[in-house]
């Protein structure tokens, strides 16, 4: 119990610090994810996830998932999966529908000591609302350090992802991460990061970028 505290306190100066310096730069937000993982063989698991986004300084919820997927682990080196996810997000001042069924495909390699994984999405989206059905690809680059700290064995990573939408097939959302994931008990894990959001903002006359300033949280229990 000791560890978990130390970890909710911890997570709770960063977001006072963020909240303190990001402001100006864009909306701050806080996104928690909490996954479970059931293993069905050694080869292939279920995987469940929900996610909450608070936005306008935290202050409100704007954004919700459910997530359900299967992944197939063939060897160390690659991995596929199909999934589902249904999403309710904050629009014109209610909560519209979207469903997204995807498939994904990771590679996993490792140099000097860093591991190394890209993880391709392709999603198919299907809204509830006045808004056109659309493809989307996704590819996240992750990059972690050799090193773990602590009992916790706390481990740093960076990665990258980028988003291209297939209608008008454009570049139009980039996340840059960096934090770090720990071990809390055998089967329960986390993570810590802060995440600059990016996103192509289109009107009738031109498209600008904006930017969120984001502390994720994530829990992830392992059976």
């Amino acid at each position: 119990m000791s560890k978990i505290r130390s970890l909710v306190f911890f997570a709770f100066l960063i977001s006072a610090a963020s909240s303190a310096y990001a402001y100006d730069d864009g909306d701050f937000q806080v996104w928690n994810t909490v996954a479970e993982e059931m293993k069905l063989n050694k080869e292939s698991k279920l995987v469940f996830e929900q996610e909450f986004r608070l936005g306008d300084n935290a202050s409100n919820l704007y954004y919700q998932h459910y997530d359900v997927g299967y992944i197939y682990t063939p060897n160390k080196h690659f991995n596929v999966g199909i999934g589902y996810r249904y999403i309710r997000e904050l629009k014109n001042k209610s909560f519209k529908v979207e469903n997204d069924p995807y498939l994904i495909a990771t590679l996993f390699w490792e140099l000097a000591g860093f591991k190394f994984d890209s993880r391709s999405r392709f999603e198919y989206r299907t809204f509830n609302f006045n808004q056109v059905d659309s493809g989307r690809y996704r590819n996240k680059l992750t990059v972690k350090g050799p090193w773990k700290f602590t009992k916790l064995q706390i481990q740093p990573y960076l990665a990258d992802e980028a988003f291209i939408r297939f209608n008008g097939t454009d570049f139009n959302r980039n996340r840059f991460f960096a934090g770090f994931s720990l071990n809390i008990t055998k089967n329960l894990k986390g993570e810590l990061y802060y995440m600059l959001q990016s996103t192509k903002n289109y009107s009738k006359f031109e498209s600008t970028w904006t930017q969120a300033n984001v502390l994720g949280t994530k829990l992830k229990l392992a059976f």
